[in-house]
């Protein structure tokens, strides 16, 4: 559905992508995560076409996306801050949608503007950021996109907003295979609806996954000994993250789960717990294993 191959992006002489290849398969959600200043928003303007890549090439339908109108049309980009022209209402924004994109959907914009309950004749500068952001949604799906490219999507957004923004989008994957890829620091949020992970630092990946794959490769150990603890089973274990509270040894462990059974039961732990970890936890030690510097999370 979309390639990216070997791309790369600078601003005067700093690179902030370095050589990103991934590809993003139709009617899934990936999830693009990373540290402040990791460039997810650069690489997300790039892929929207927004930015000219300085090498590589962005295939959406083995069709370049830069300066092709045709494919853009296909294409919706929510930034962070969404735009709307000065003084203009969501009615007259809708309008303008209308007569920019073939394929808009007047019932779909109709309905939605019910369900979310803006006020189409009102000034969308009056209304606060997230209302904005809720009026995004509403004209983004209402062209009928193949791919929905969101940076912060639900940032500004209330609870109750957020479920029927993540209800909203999980349906139109559904029923129509759309493609969504999406930015956020909520990794909560991410978690909930994504089926792919991509972890970016310093403008290039430290991994990328399906979601499950992740996780599941990924553990949260508890192991207490009669006796002195025998260190040289961590020498045999792939650690991300170790700390001693008196006799109980509590780490962060990559590898297969039985794998990991299989390496700790010869030693005979009188406590032993394999916990899964959750996607903000994973993302906190993957990114601890770079050098980022995070607050320990190991009490959470």
């Amino acid at each position: 559905m979309i390639e990216i191959k070997e791309v790369t992006k600078d601003f005067e002489g700093t690179e902030i992508i370095h050589n990103i290849t991934f590809s993003v398969q139709k009617g899934s959600i990936y999830g693009l995560l990373g540290s402040n200043g990791a460039g997810k928003t650069t690489l997300l303007k790039t892929i929207a076409g927004v930015l000219k890549p300085a090498s590589g090439e962005i295939l959406l339908q083995d069709e370049p996306i830069y300066e092709n109108i045709e494919t853009k049309e296909t294409l919706f980009f929510i930034p962070d801050q969404p735009f709307f022209f000065a003084h203009y209402t969501l009615l007259q924004m809708a309008r303008f949608y209308q007569n920019t994109y073939s394929r808009w959907d007047e019932e779909q914009y109709t309905s939605l503007s019910s369900q979310f309950g803006i006020d189409p004749h009102k000034k969308l500068h009056k209304f606060s950021k997230g209302v904005q952001r809720q009026a995004a949604f509403i004209l983004a799906l209402a062209t009928q996109p193949d791919v929905l490219i969101l940076d912060e999507p639900m940032d500004g957004l209330d609870p109750v907003v957020r479920k029927k923004v993540k209800s909203v989008l999980i349906s139109e994957v559904a029923n129509r295979d759309m493609t969504i890829l999406i930015s956020s620091h909520n990794l909560r949020e991410v978690e909930d609806i994504c089926d792919h992970i991509g972890i970016l630092h310093h403008g290039r990946f430290l991994l990328e996954k399906e979601l499950d794959d992740l996780k599941s490769g990924i553990h949260k150990v508890q192991l207490a000994f009669k006796g002195d603890i025998p260190e040289q089973l961590f020498t045999k274990l792939e650690i991300l993250h170790r700390e001693n509270r008196g006799s109980v040894s509590l780490c962060i462990v990559r590898g297969d789960e039985e794998q990991v059974r299989e390496i700790i039961k010869p030693y005979h732990p009188v406590i032993f717990d394999l916990l899964p970890l959750t996607l903000e936890e994973i993302f906190v030690y993957e990114m601890e294993d770079v050098g980022y510097a995070i607050q320990n999370i190991m009490d959470q």
